[in-house]
This record gives structure tokens, sequence and C-alpha cells, in this order.
């Protein structure tokens, strides 16, 4: 097997908020939009970021989603070339109507971070990583 992500899929409660925060919010083209089922963006070379309908979702995988309390064991991440792109990008999800979760701020591994959350409550790490992994996923 290749070493590769090639869709990261989240099971979304409503499509249609997901829809306004991505696409009408922080202006994100969809690359594939289904009315009700799905909606996908490119985020990446040959990597898809998939929202799916949750009812959608259980019924191809085949198991009820389990939402108990607390947040999603998982975090997105953006990197930015400087720390005043995190605060811009920061700003912009909370104009498009996100939860500010925690604004950027000097971390001890030596970057610059903040979160938000979308609509569903996944948290969305926005970051400037100095060292030579934070600059590889740079475009």
């Amino acid at each position: 097997m290749d070493q590769r992500v090639s869709f990261i899929t989240l099971a979304v409660r409503d499509l249609a908020a997901s829809r306004a925060f991505y696409a009408d919010g922080l202006a994100w083209e969809p690359a594939l939009d289904v009315p009700g089922e799905v909606l996908m963006f490119k985020v990446a070379d040959r990597v898809v970021l998939s929202l799916w309908d949750e009812t959608a979702f259980e019924a191809e995988v085949g198991q009820p989603i389990n939402r108990g309390g607390g947040i999603a064991p998982i975090t997105l991440a953006h990197n930015c070339a400087t720390t005043e792109g995190v605060d811009r990008v920061l700003a912009a999800a909370r104009v498009a109507g996100a939860d500010p979760v925690q604004p950027g701020e000097q971390r001890e591994w030596g970057g610059y971070s903040g979160y938000f959350a979308d609509p569903d409550g996944f948290r969305w790490e926005v970051a400037y990583n100095p060292g030579p992994i934070g600059q590889e996923v740079l475009p």
C-alpha cells in the first residue's frame, strides 16, 4: 500500500450548514456538491475533504455514529507561512461562523497556532510551523 491519504471524510449532521460554513463563509470552491448527500473540496494535490451527510455515511459504513460528549479525537490542520497568516485565517473562520476555540499563540514546540471548530465541532488547527516538516506542507 502506498503511503498516502486520498480522502478525509467527515460525517456531518447538517450538510447545508456545512456548505454555508465552508463554501459561503470560508469561500472554498466545491469540487462536488450533491445536495443532501455529499460536499467535496479538493484541499491539496490528490487530497479531497469529503463532508458526508451522516445518514448516508451510516448506511454505507454500516454502524451508527457514536456522538458521545467531548470533542472528536482528531484535528484537521491548515498551515500558514507566517504567524500573521494564522491570525488572518482564524479571523476569517470567526466571520464565517466558527466557534473560536483557541486564539493563536506561541507554542512550546516553536510554532504558533490556534484552533476553531466547524459546525459539527471538528477542530481545525491553524498553524505556523517553522520547522522543516511545517515548511514542506506549504503551497
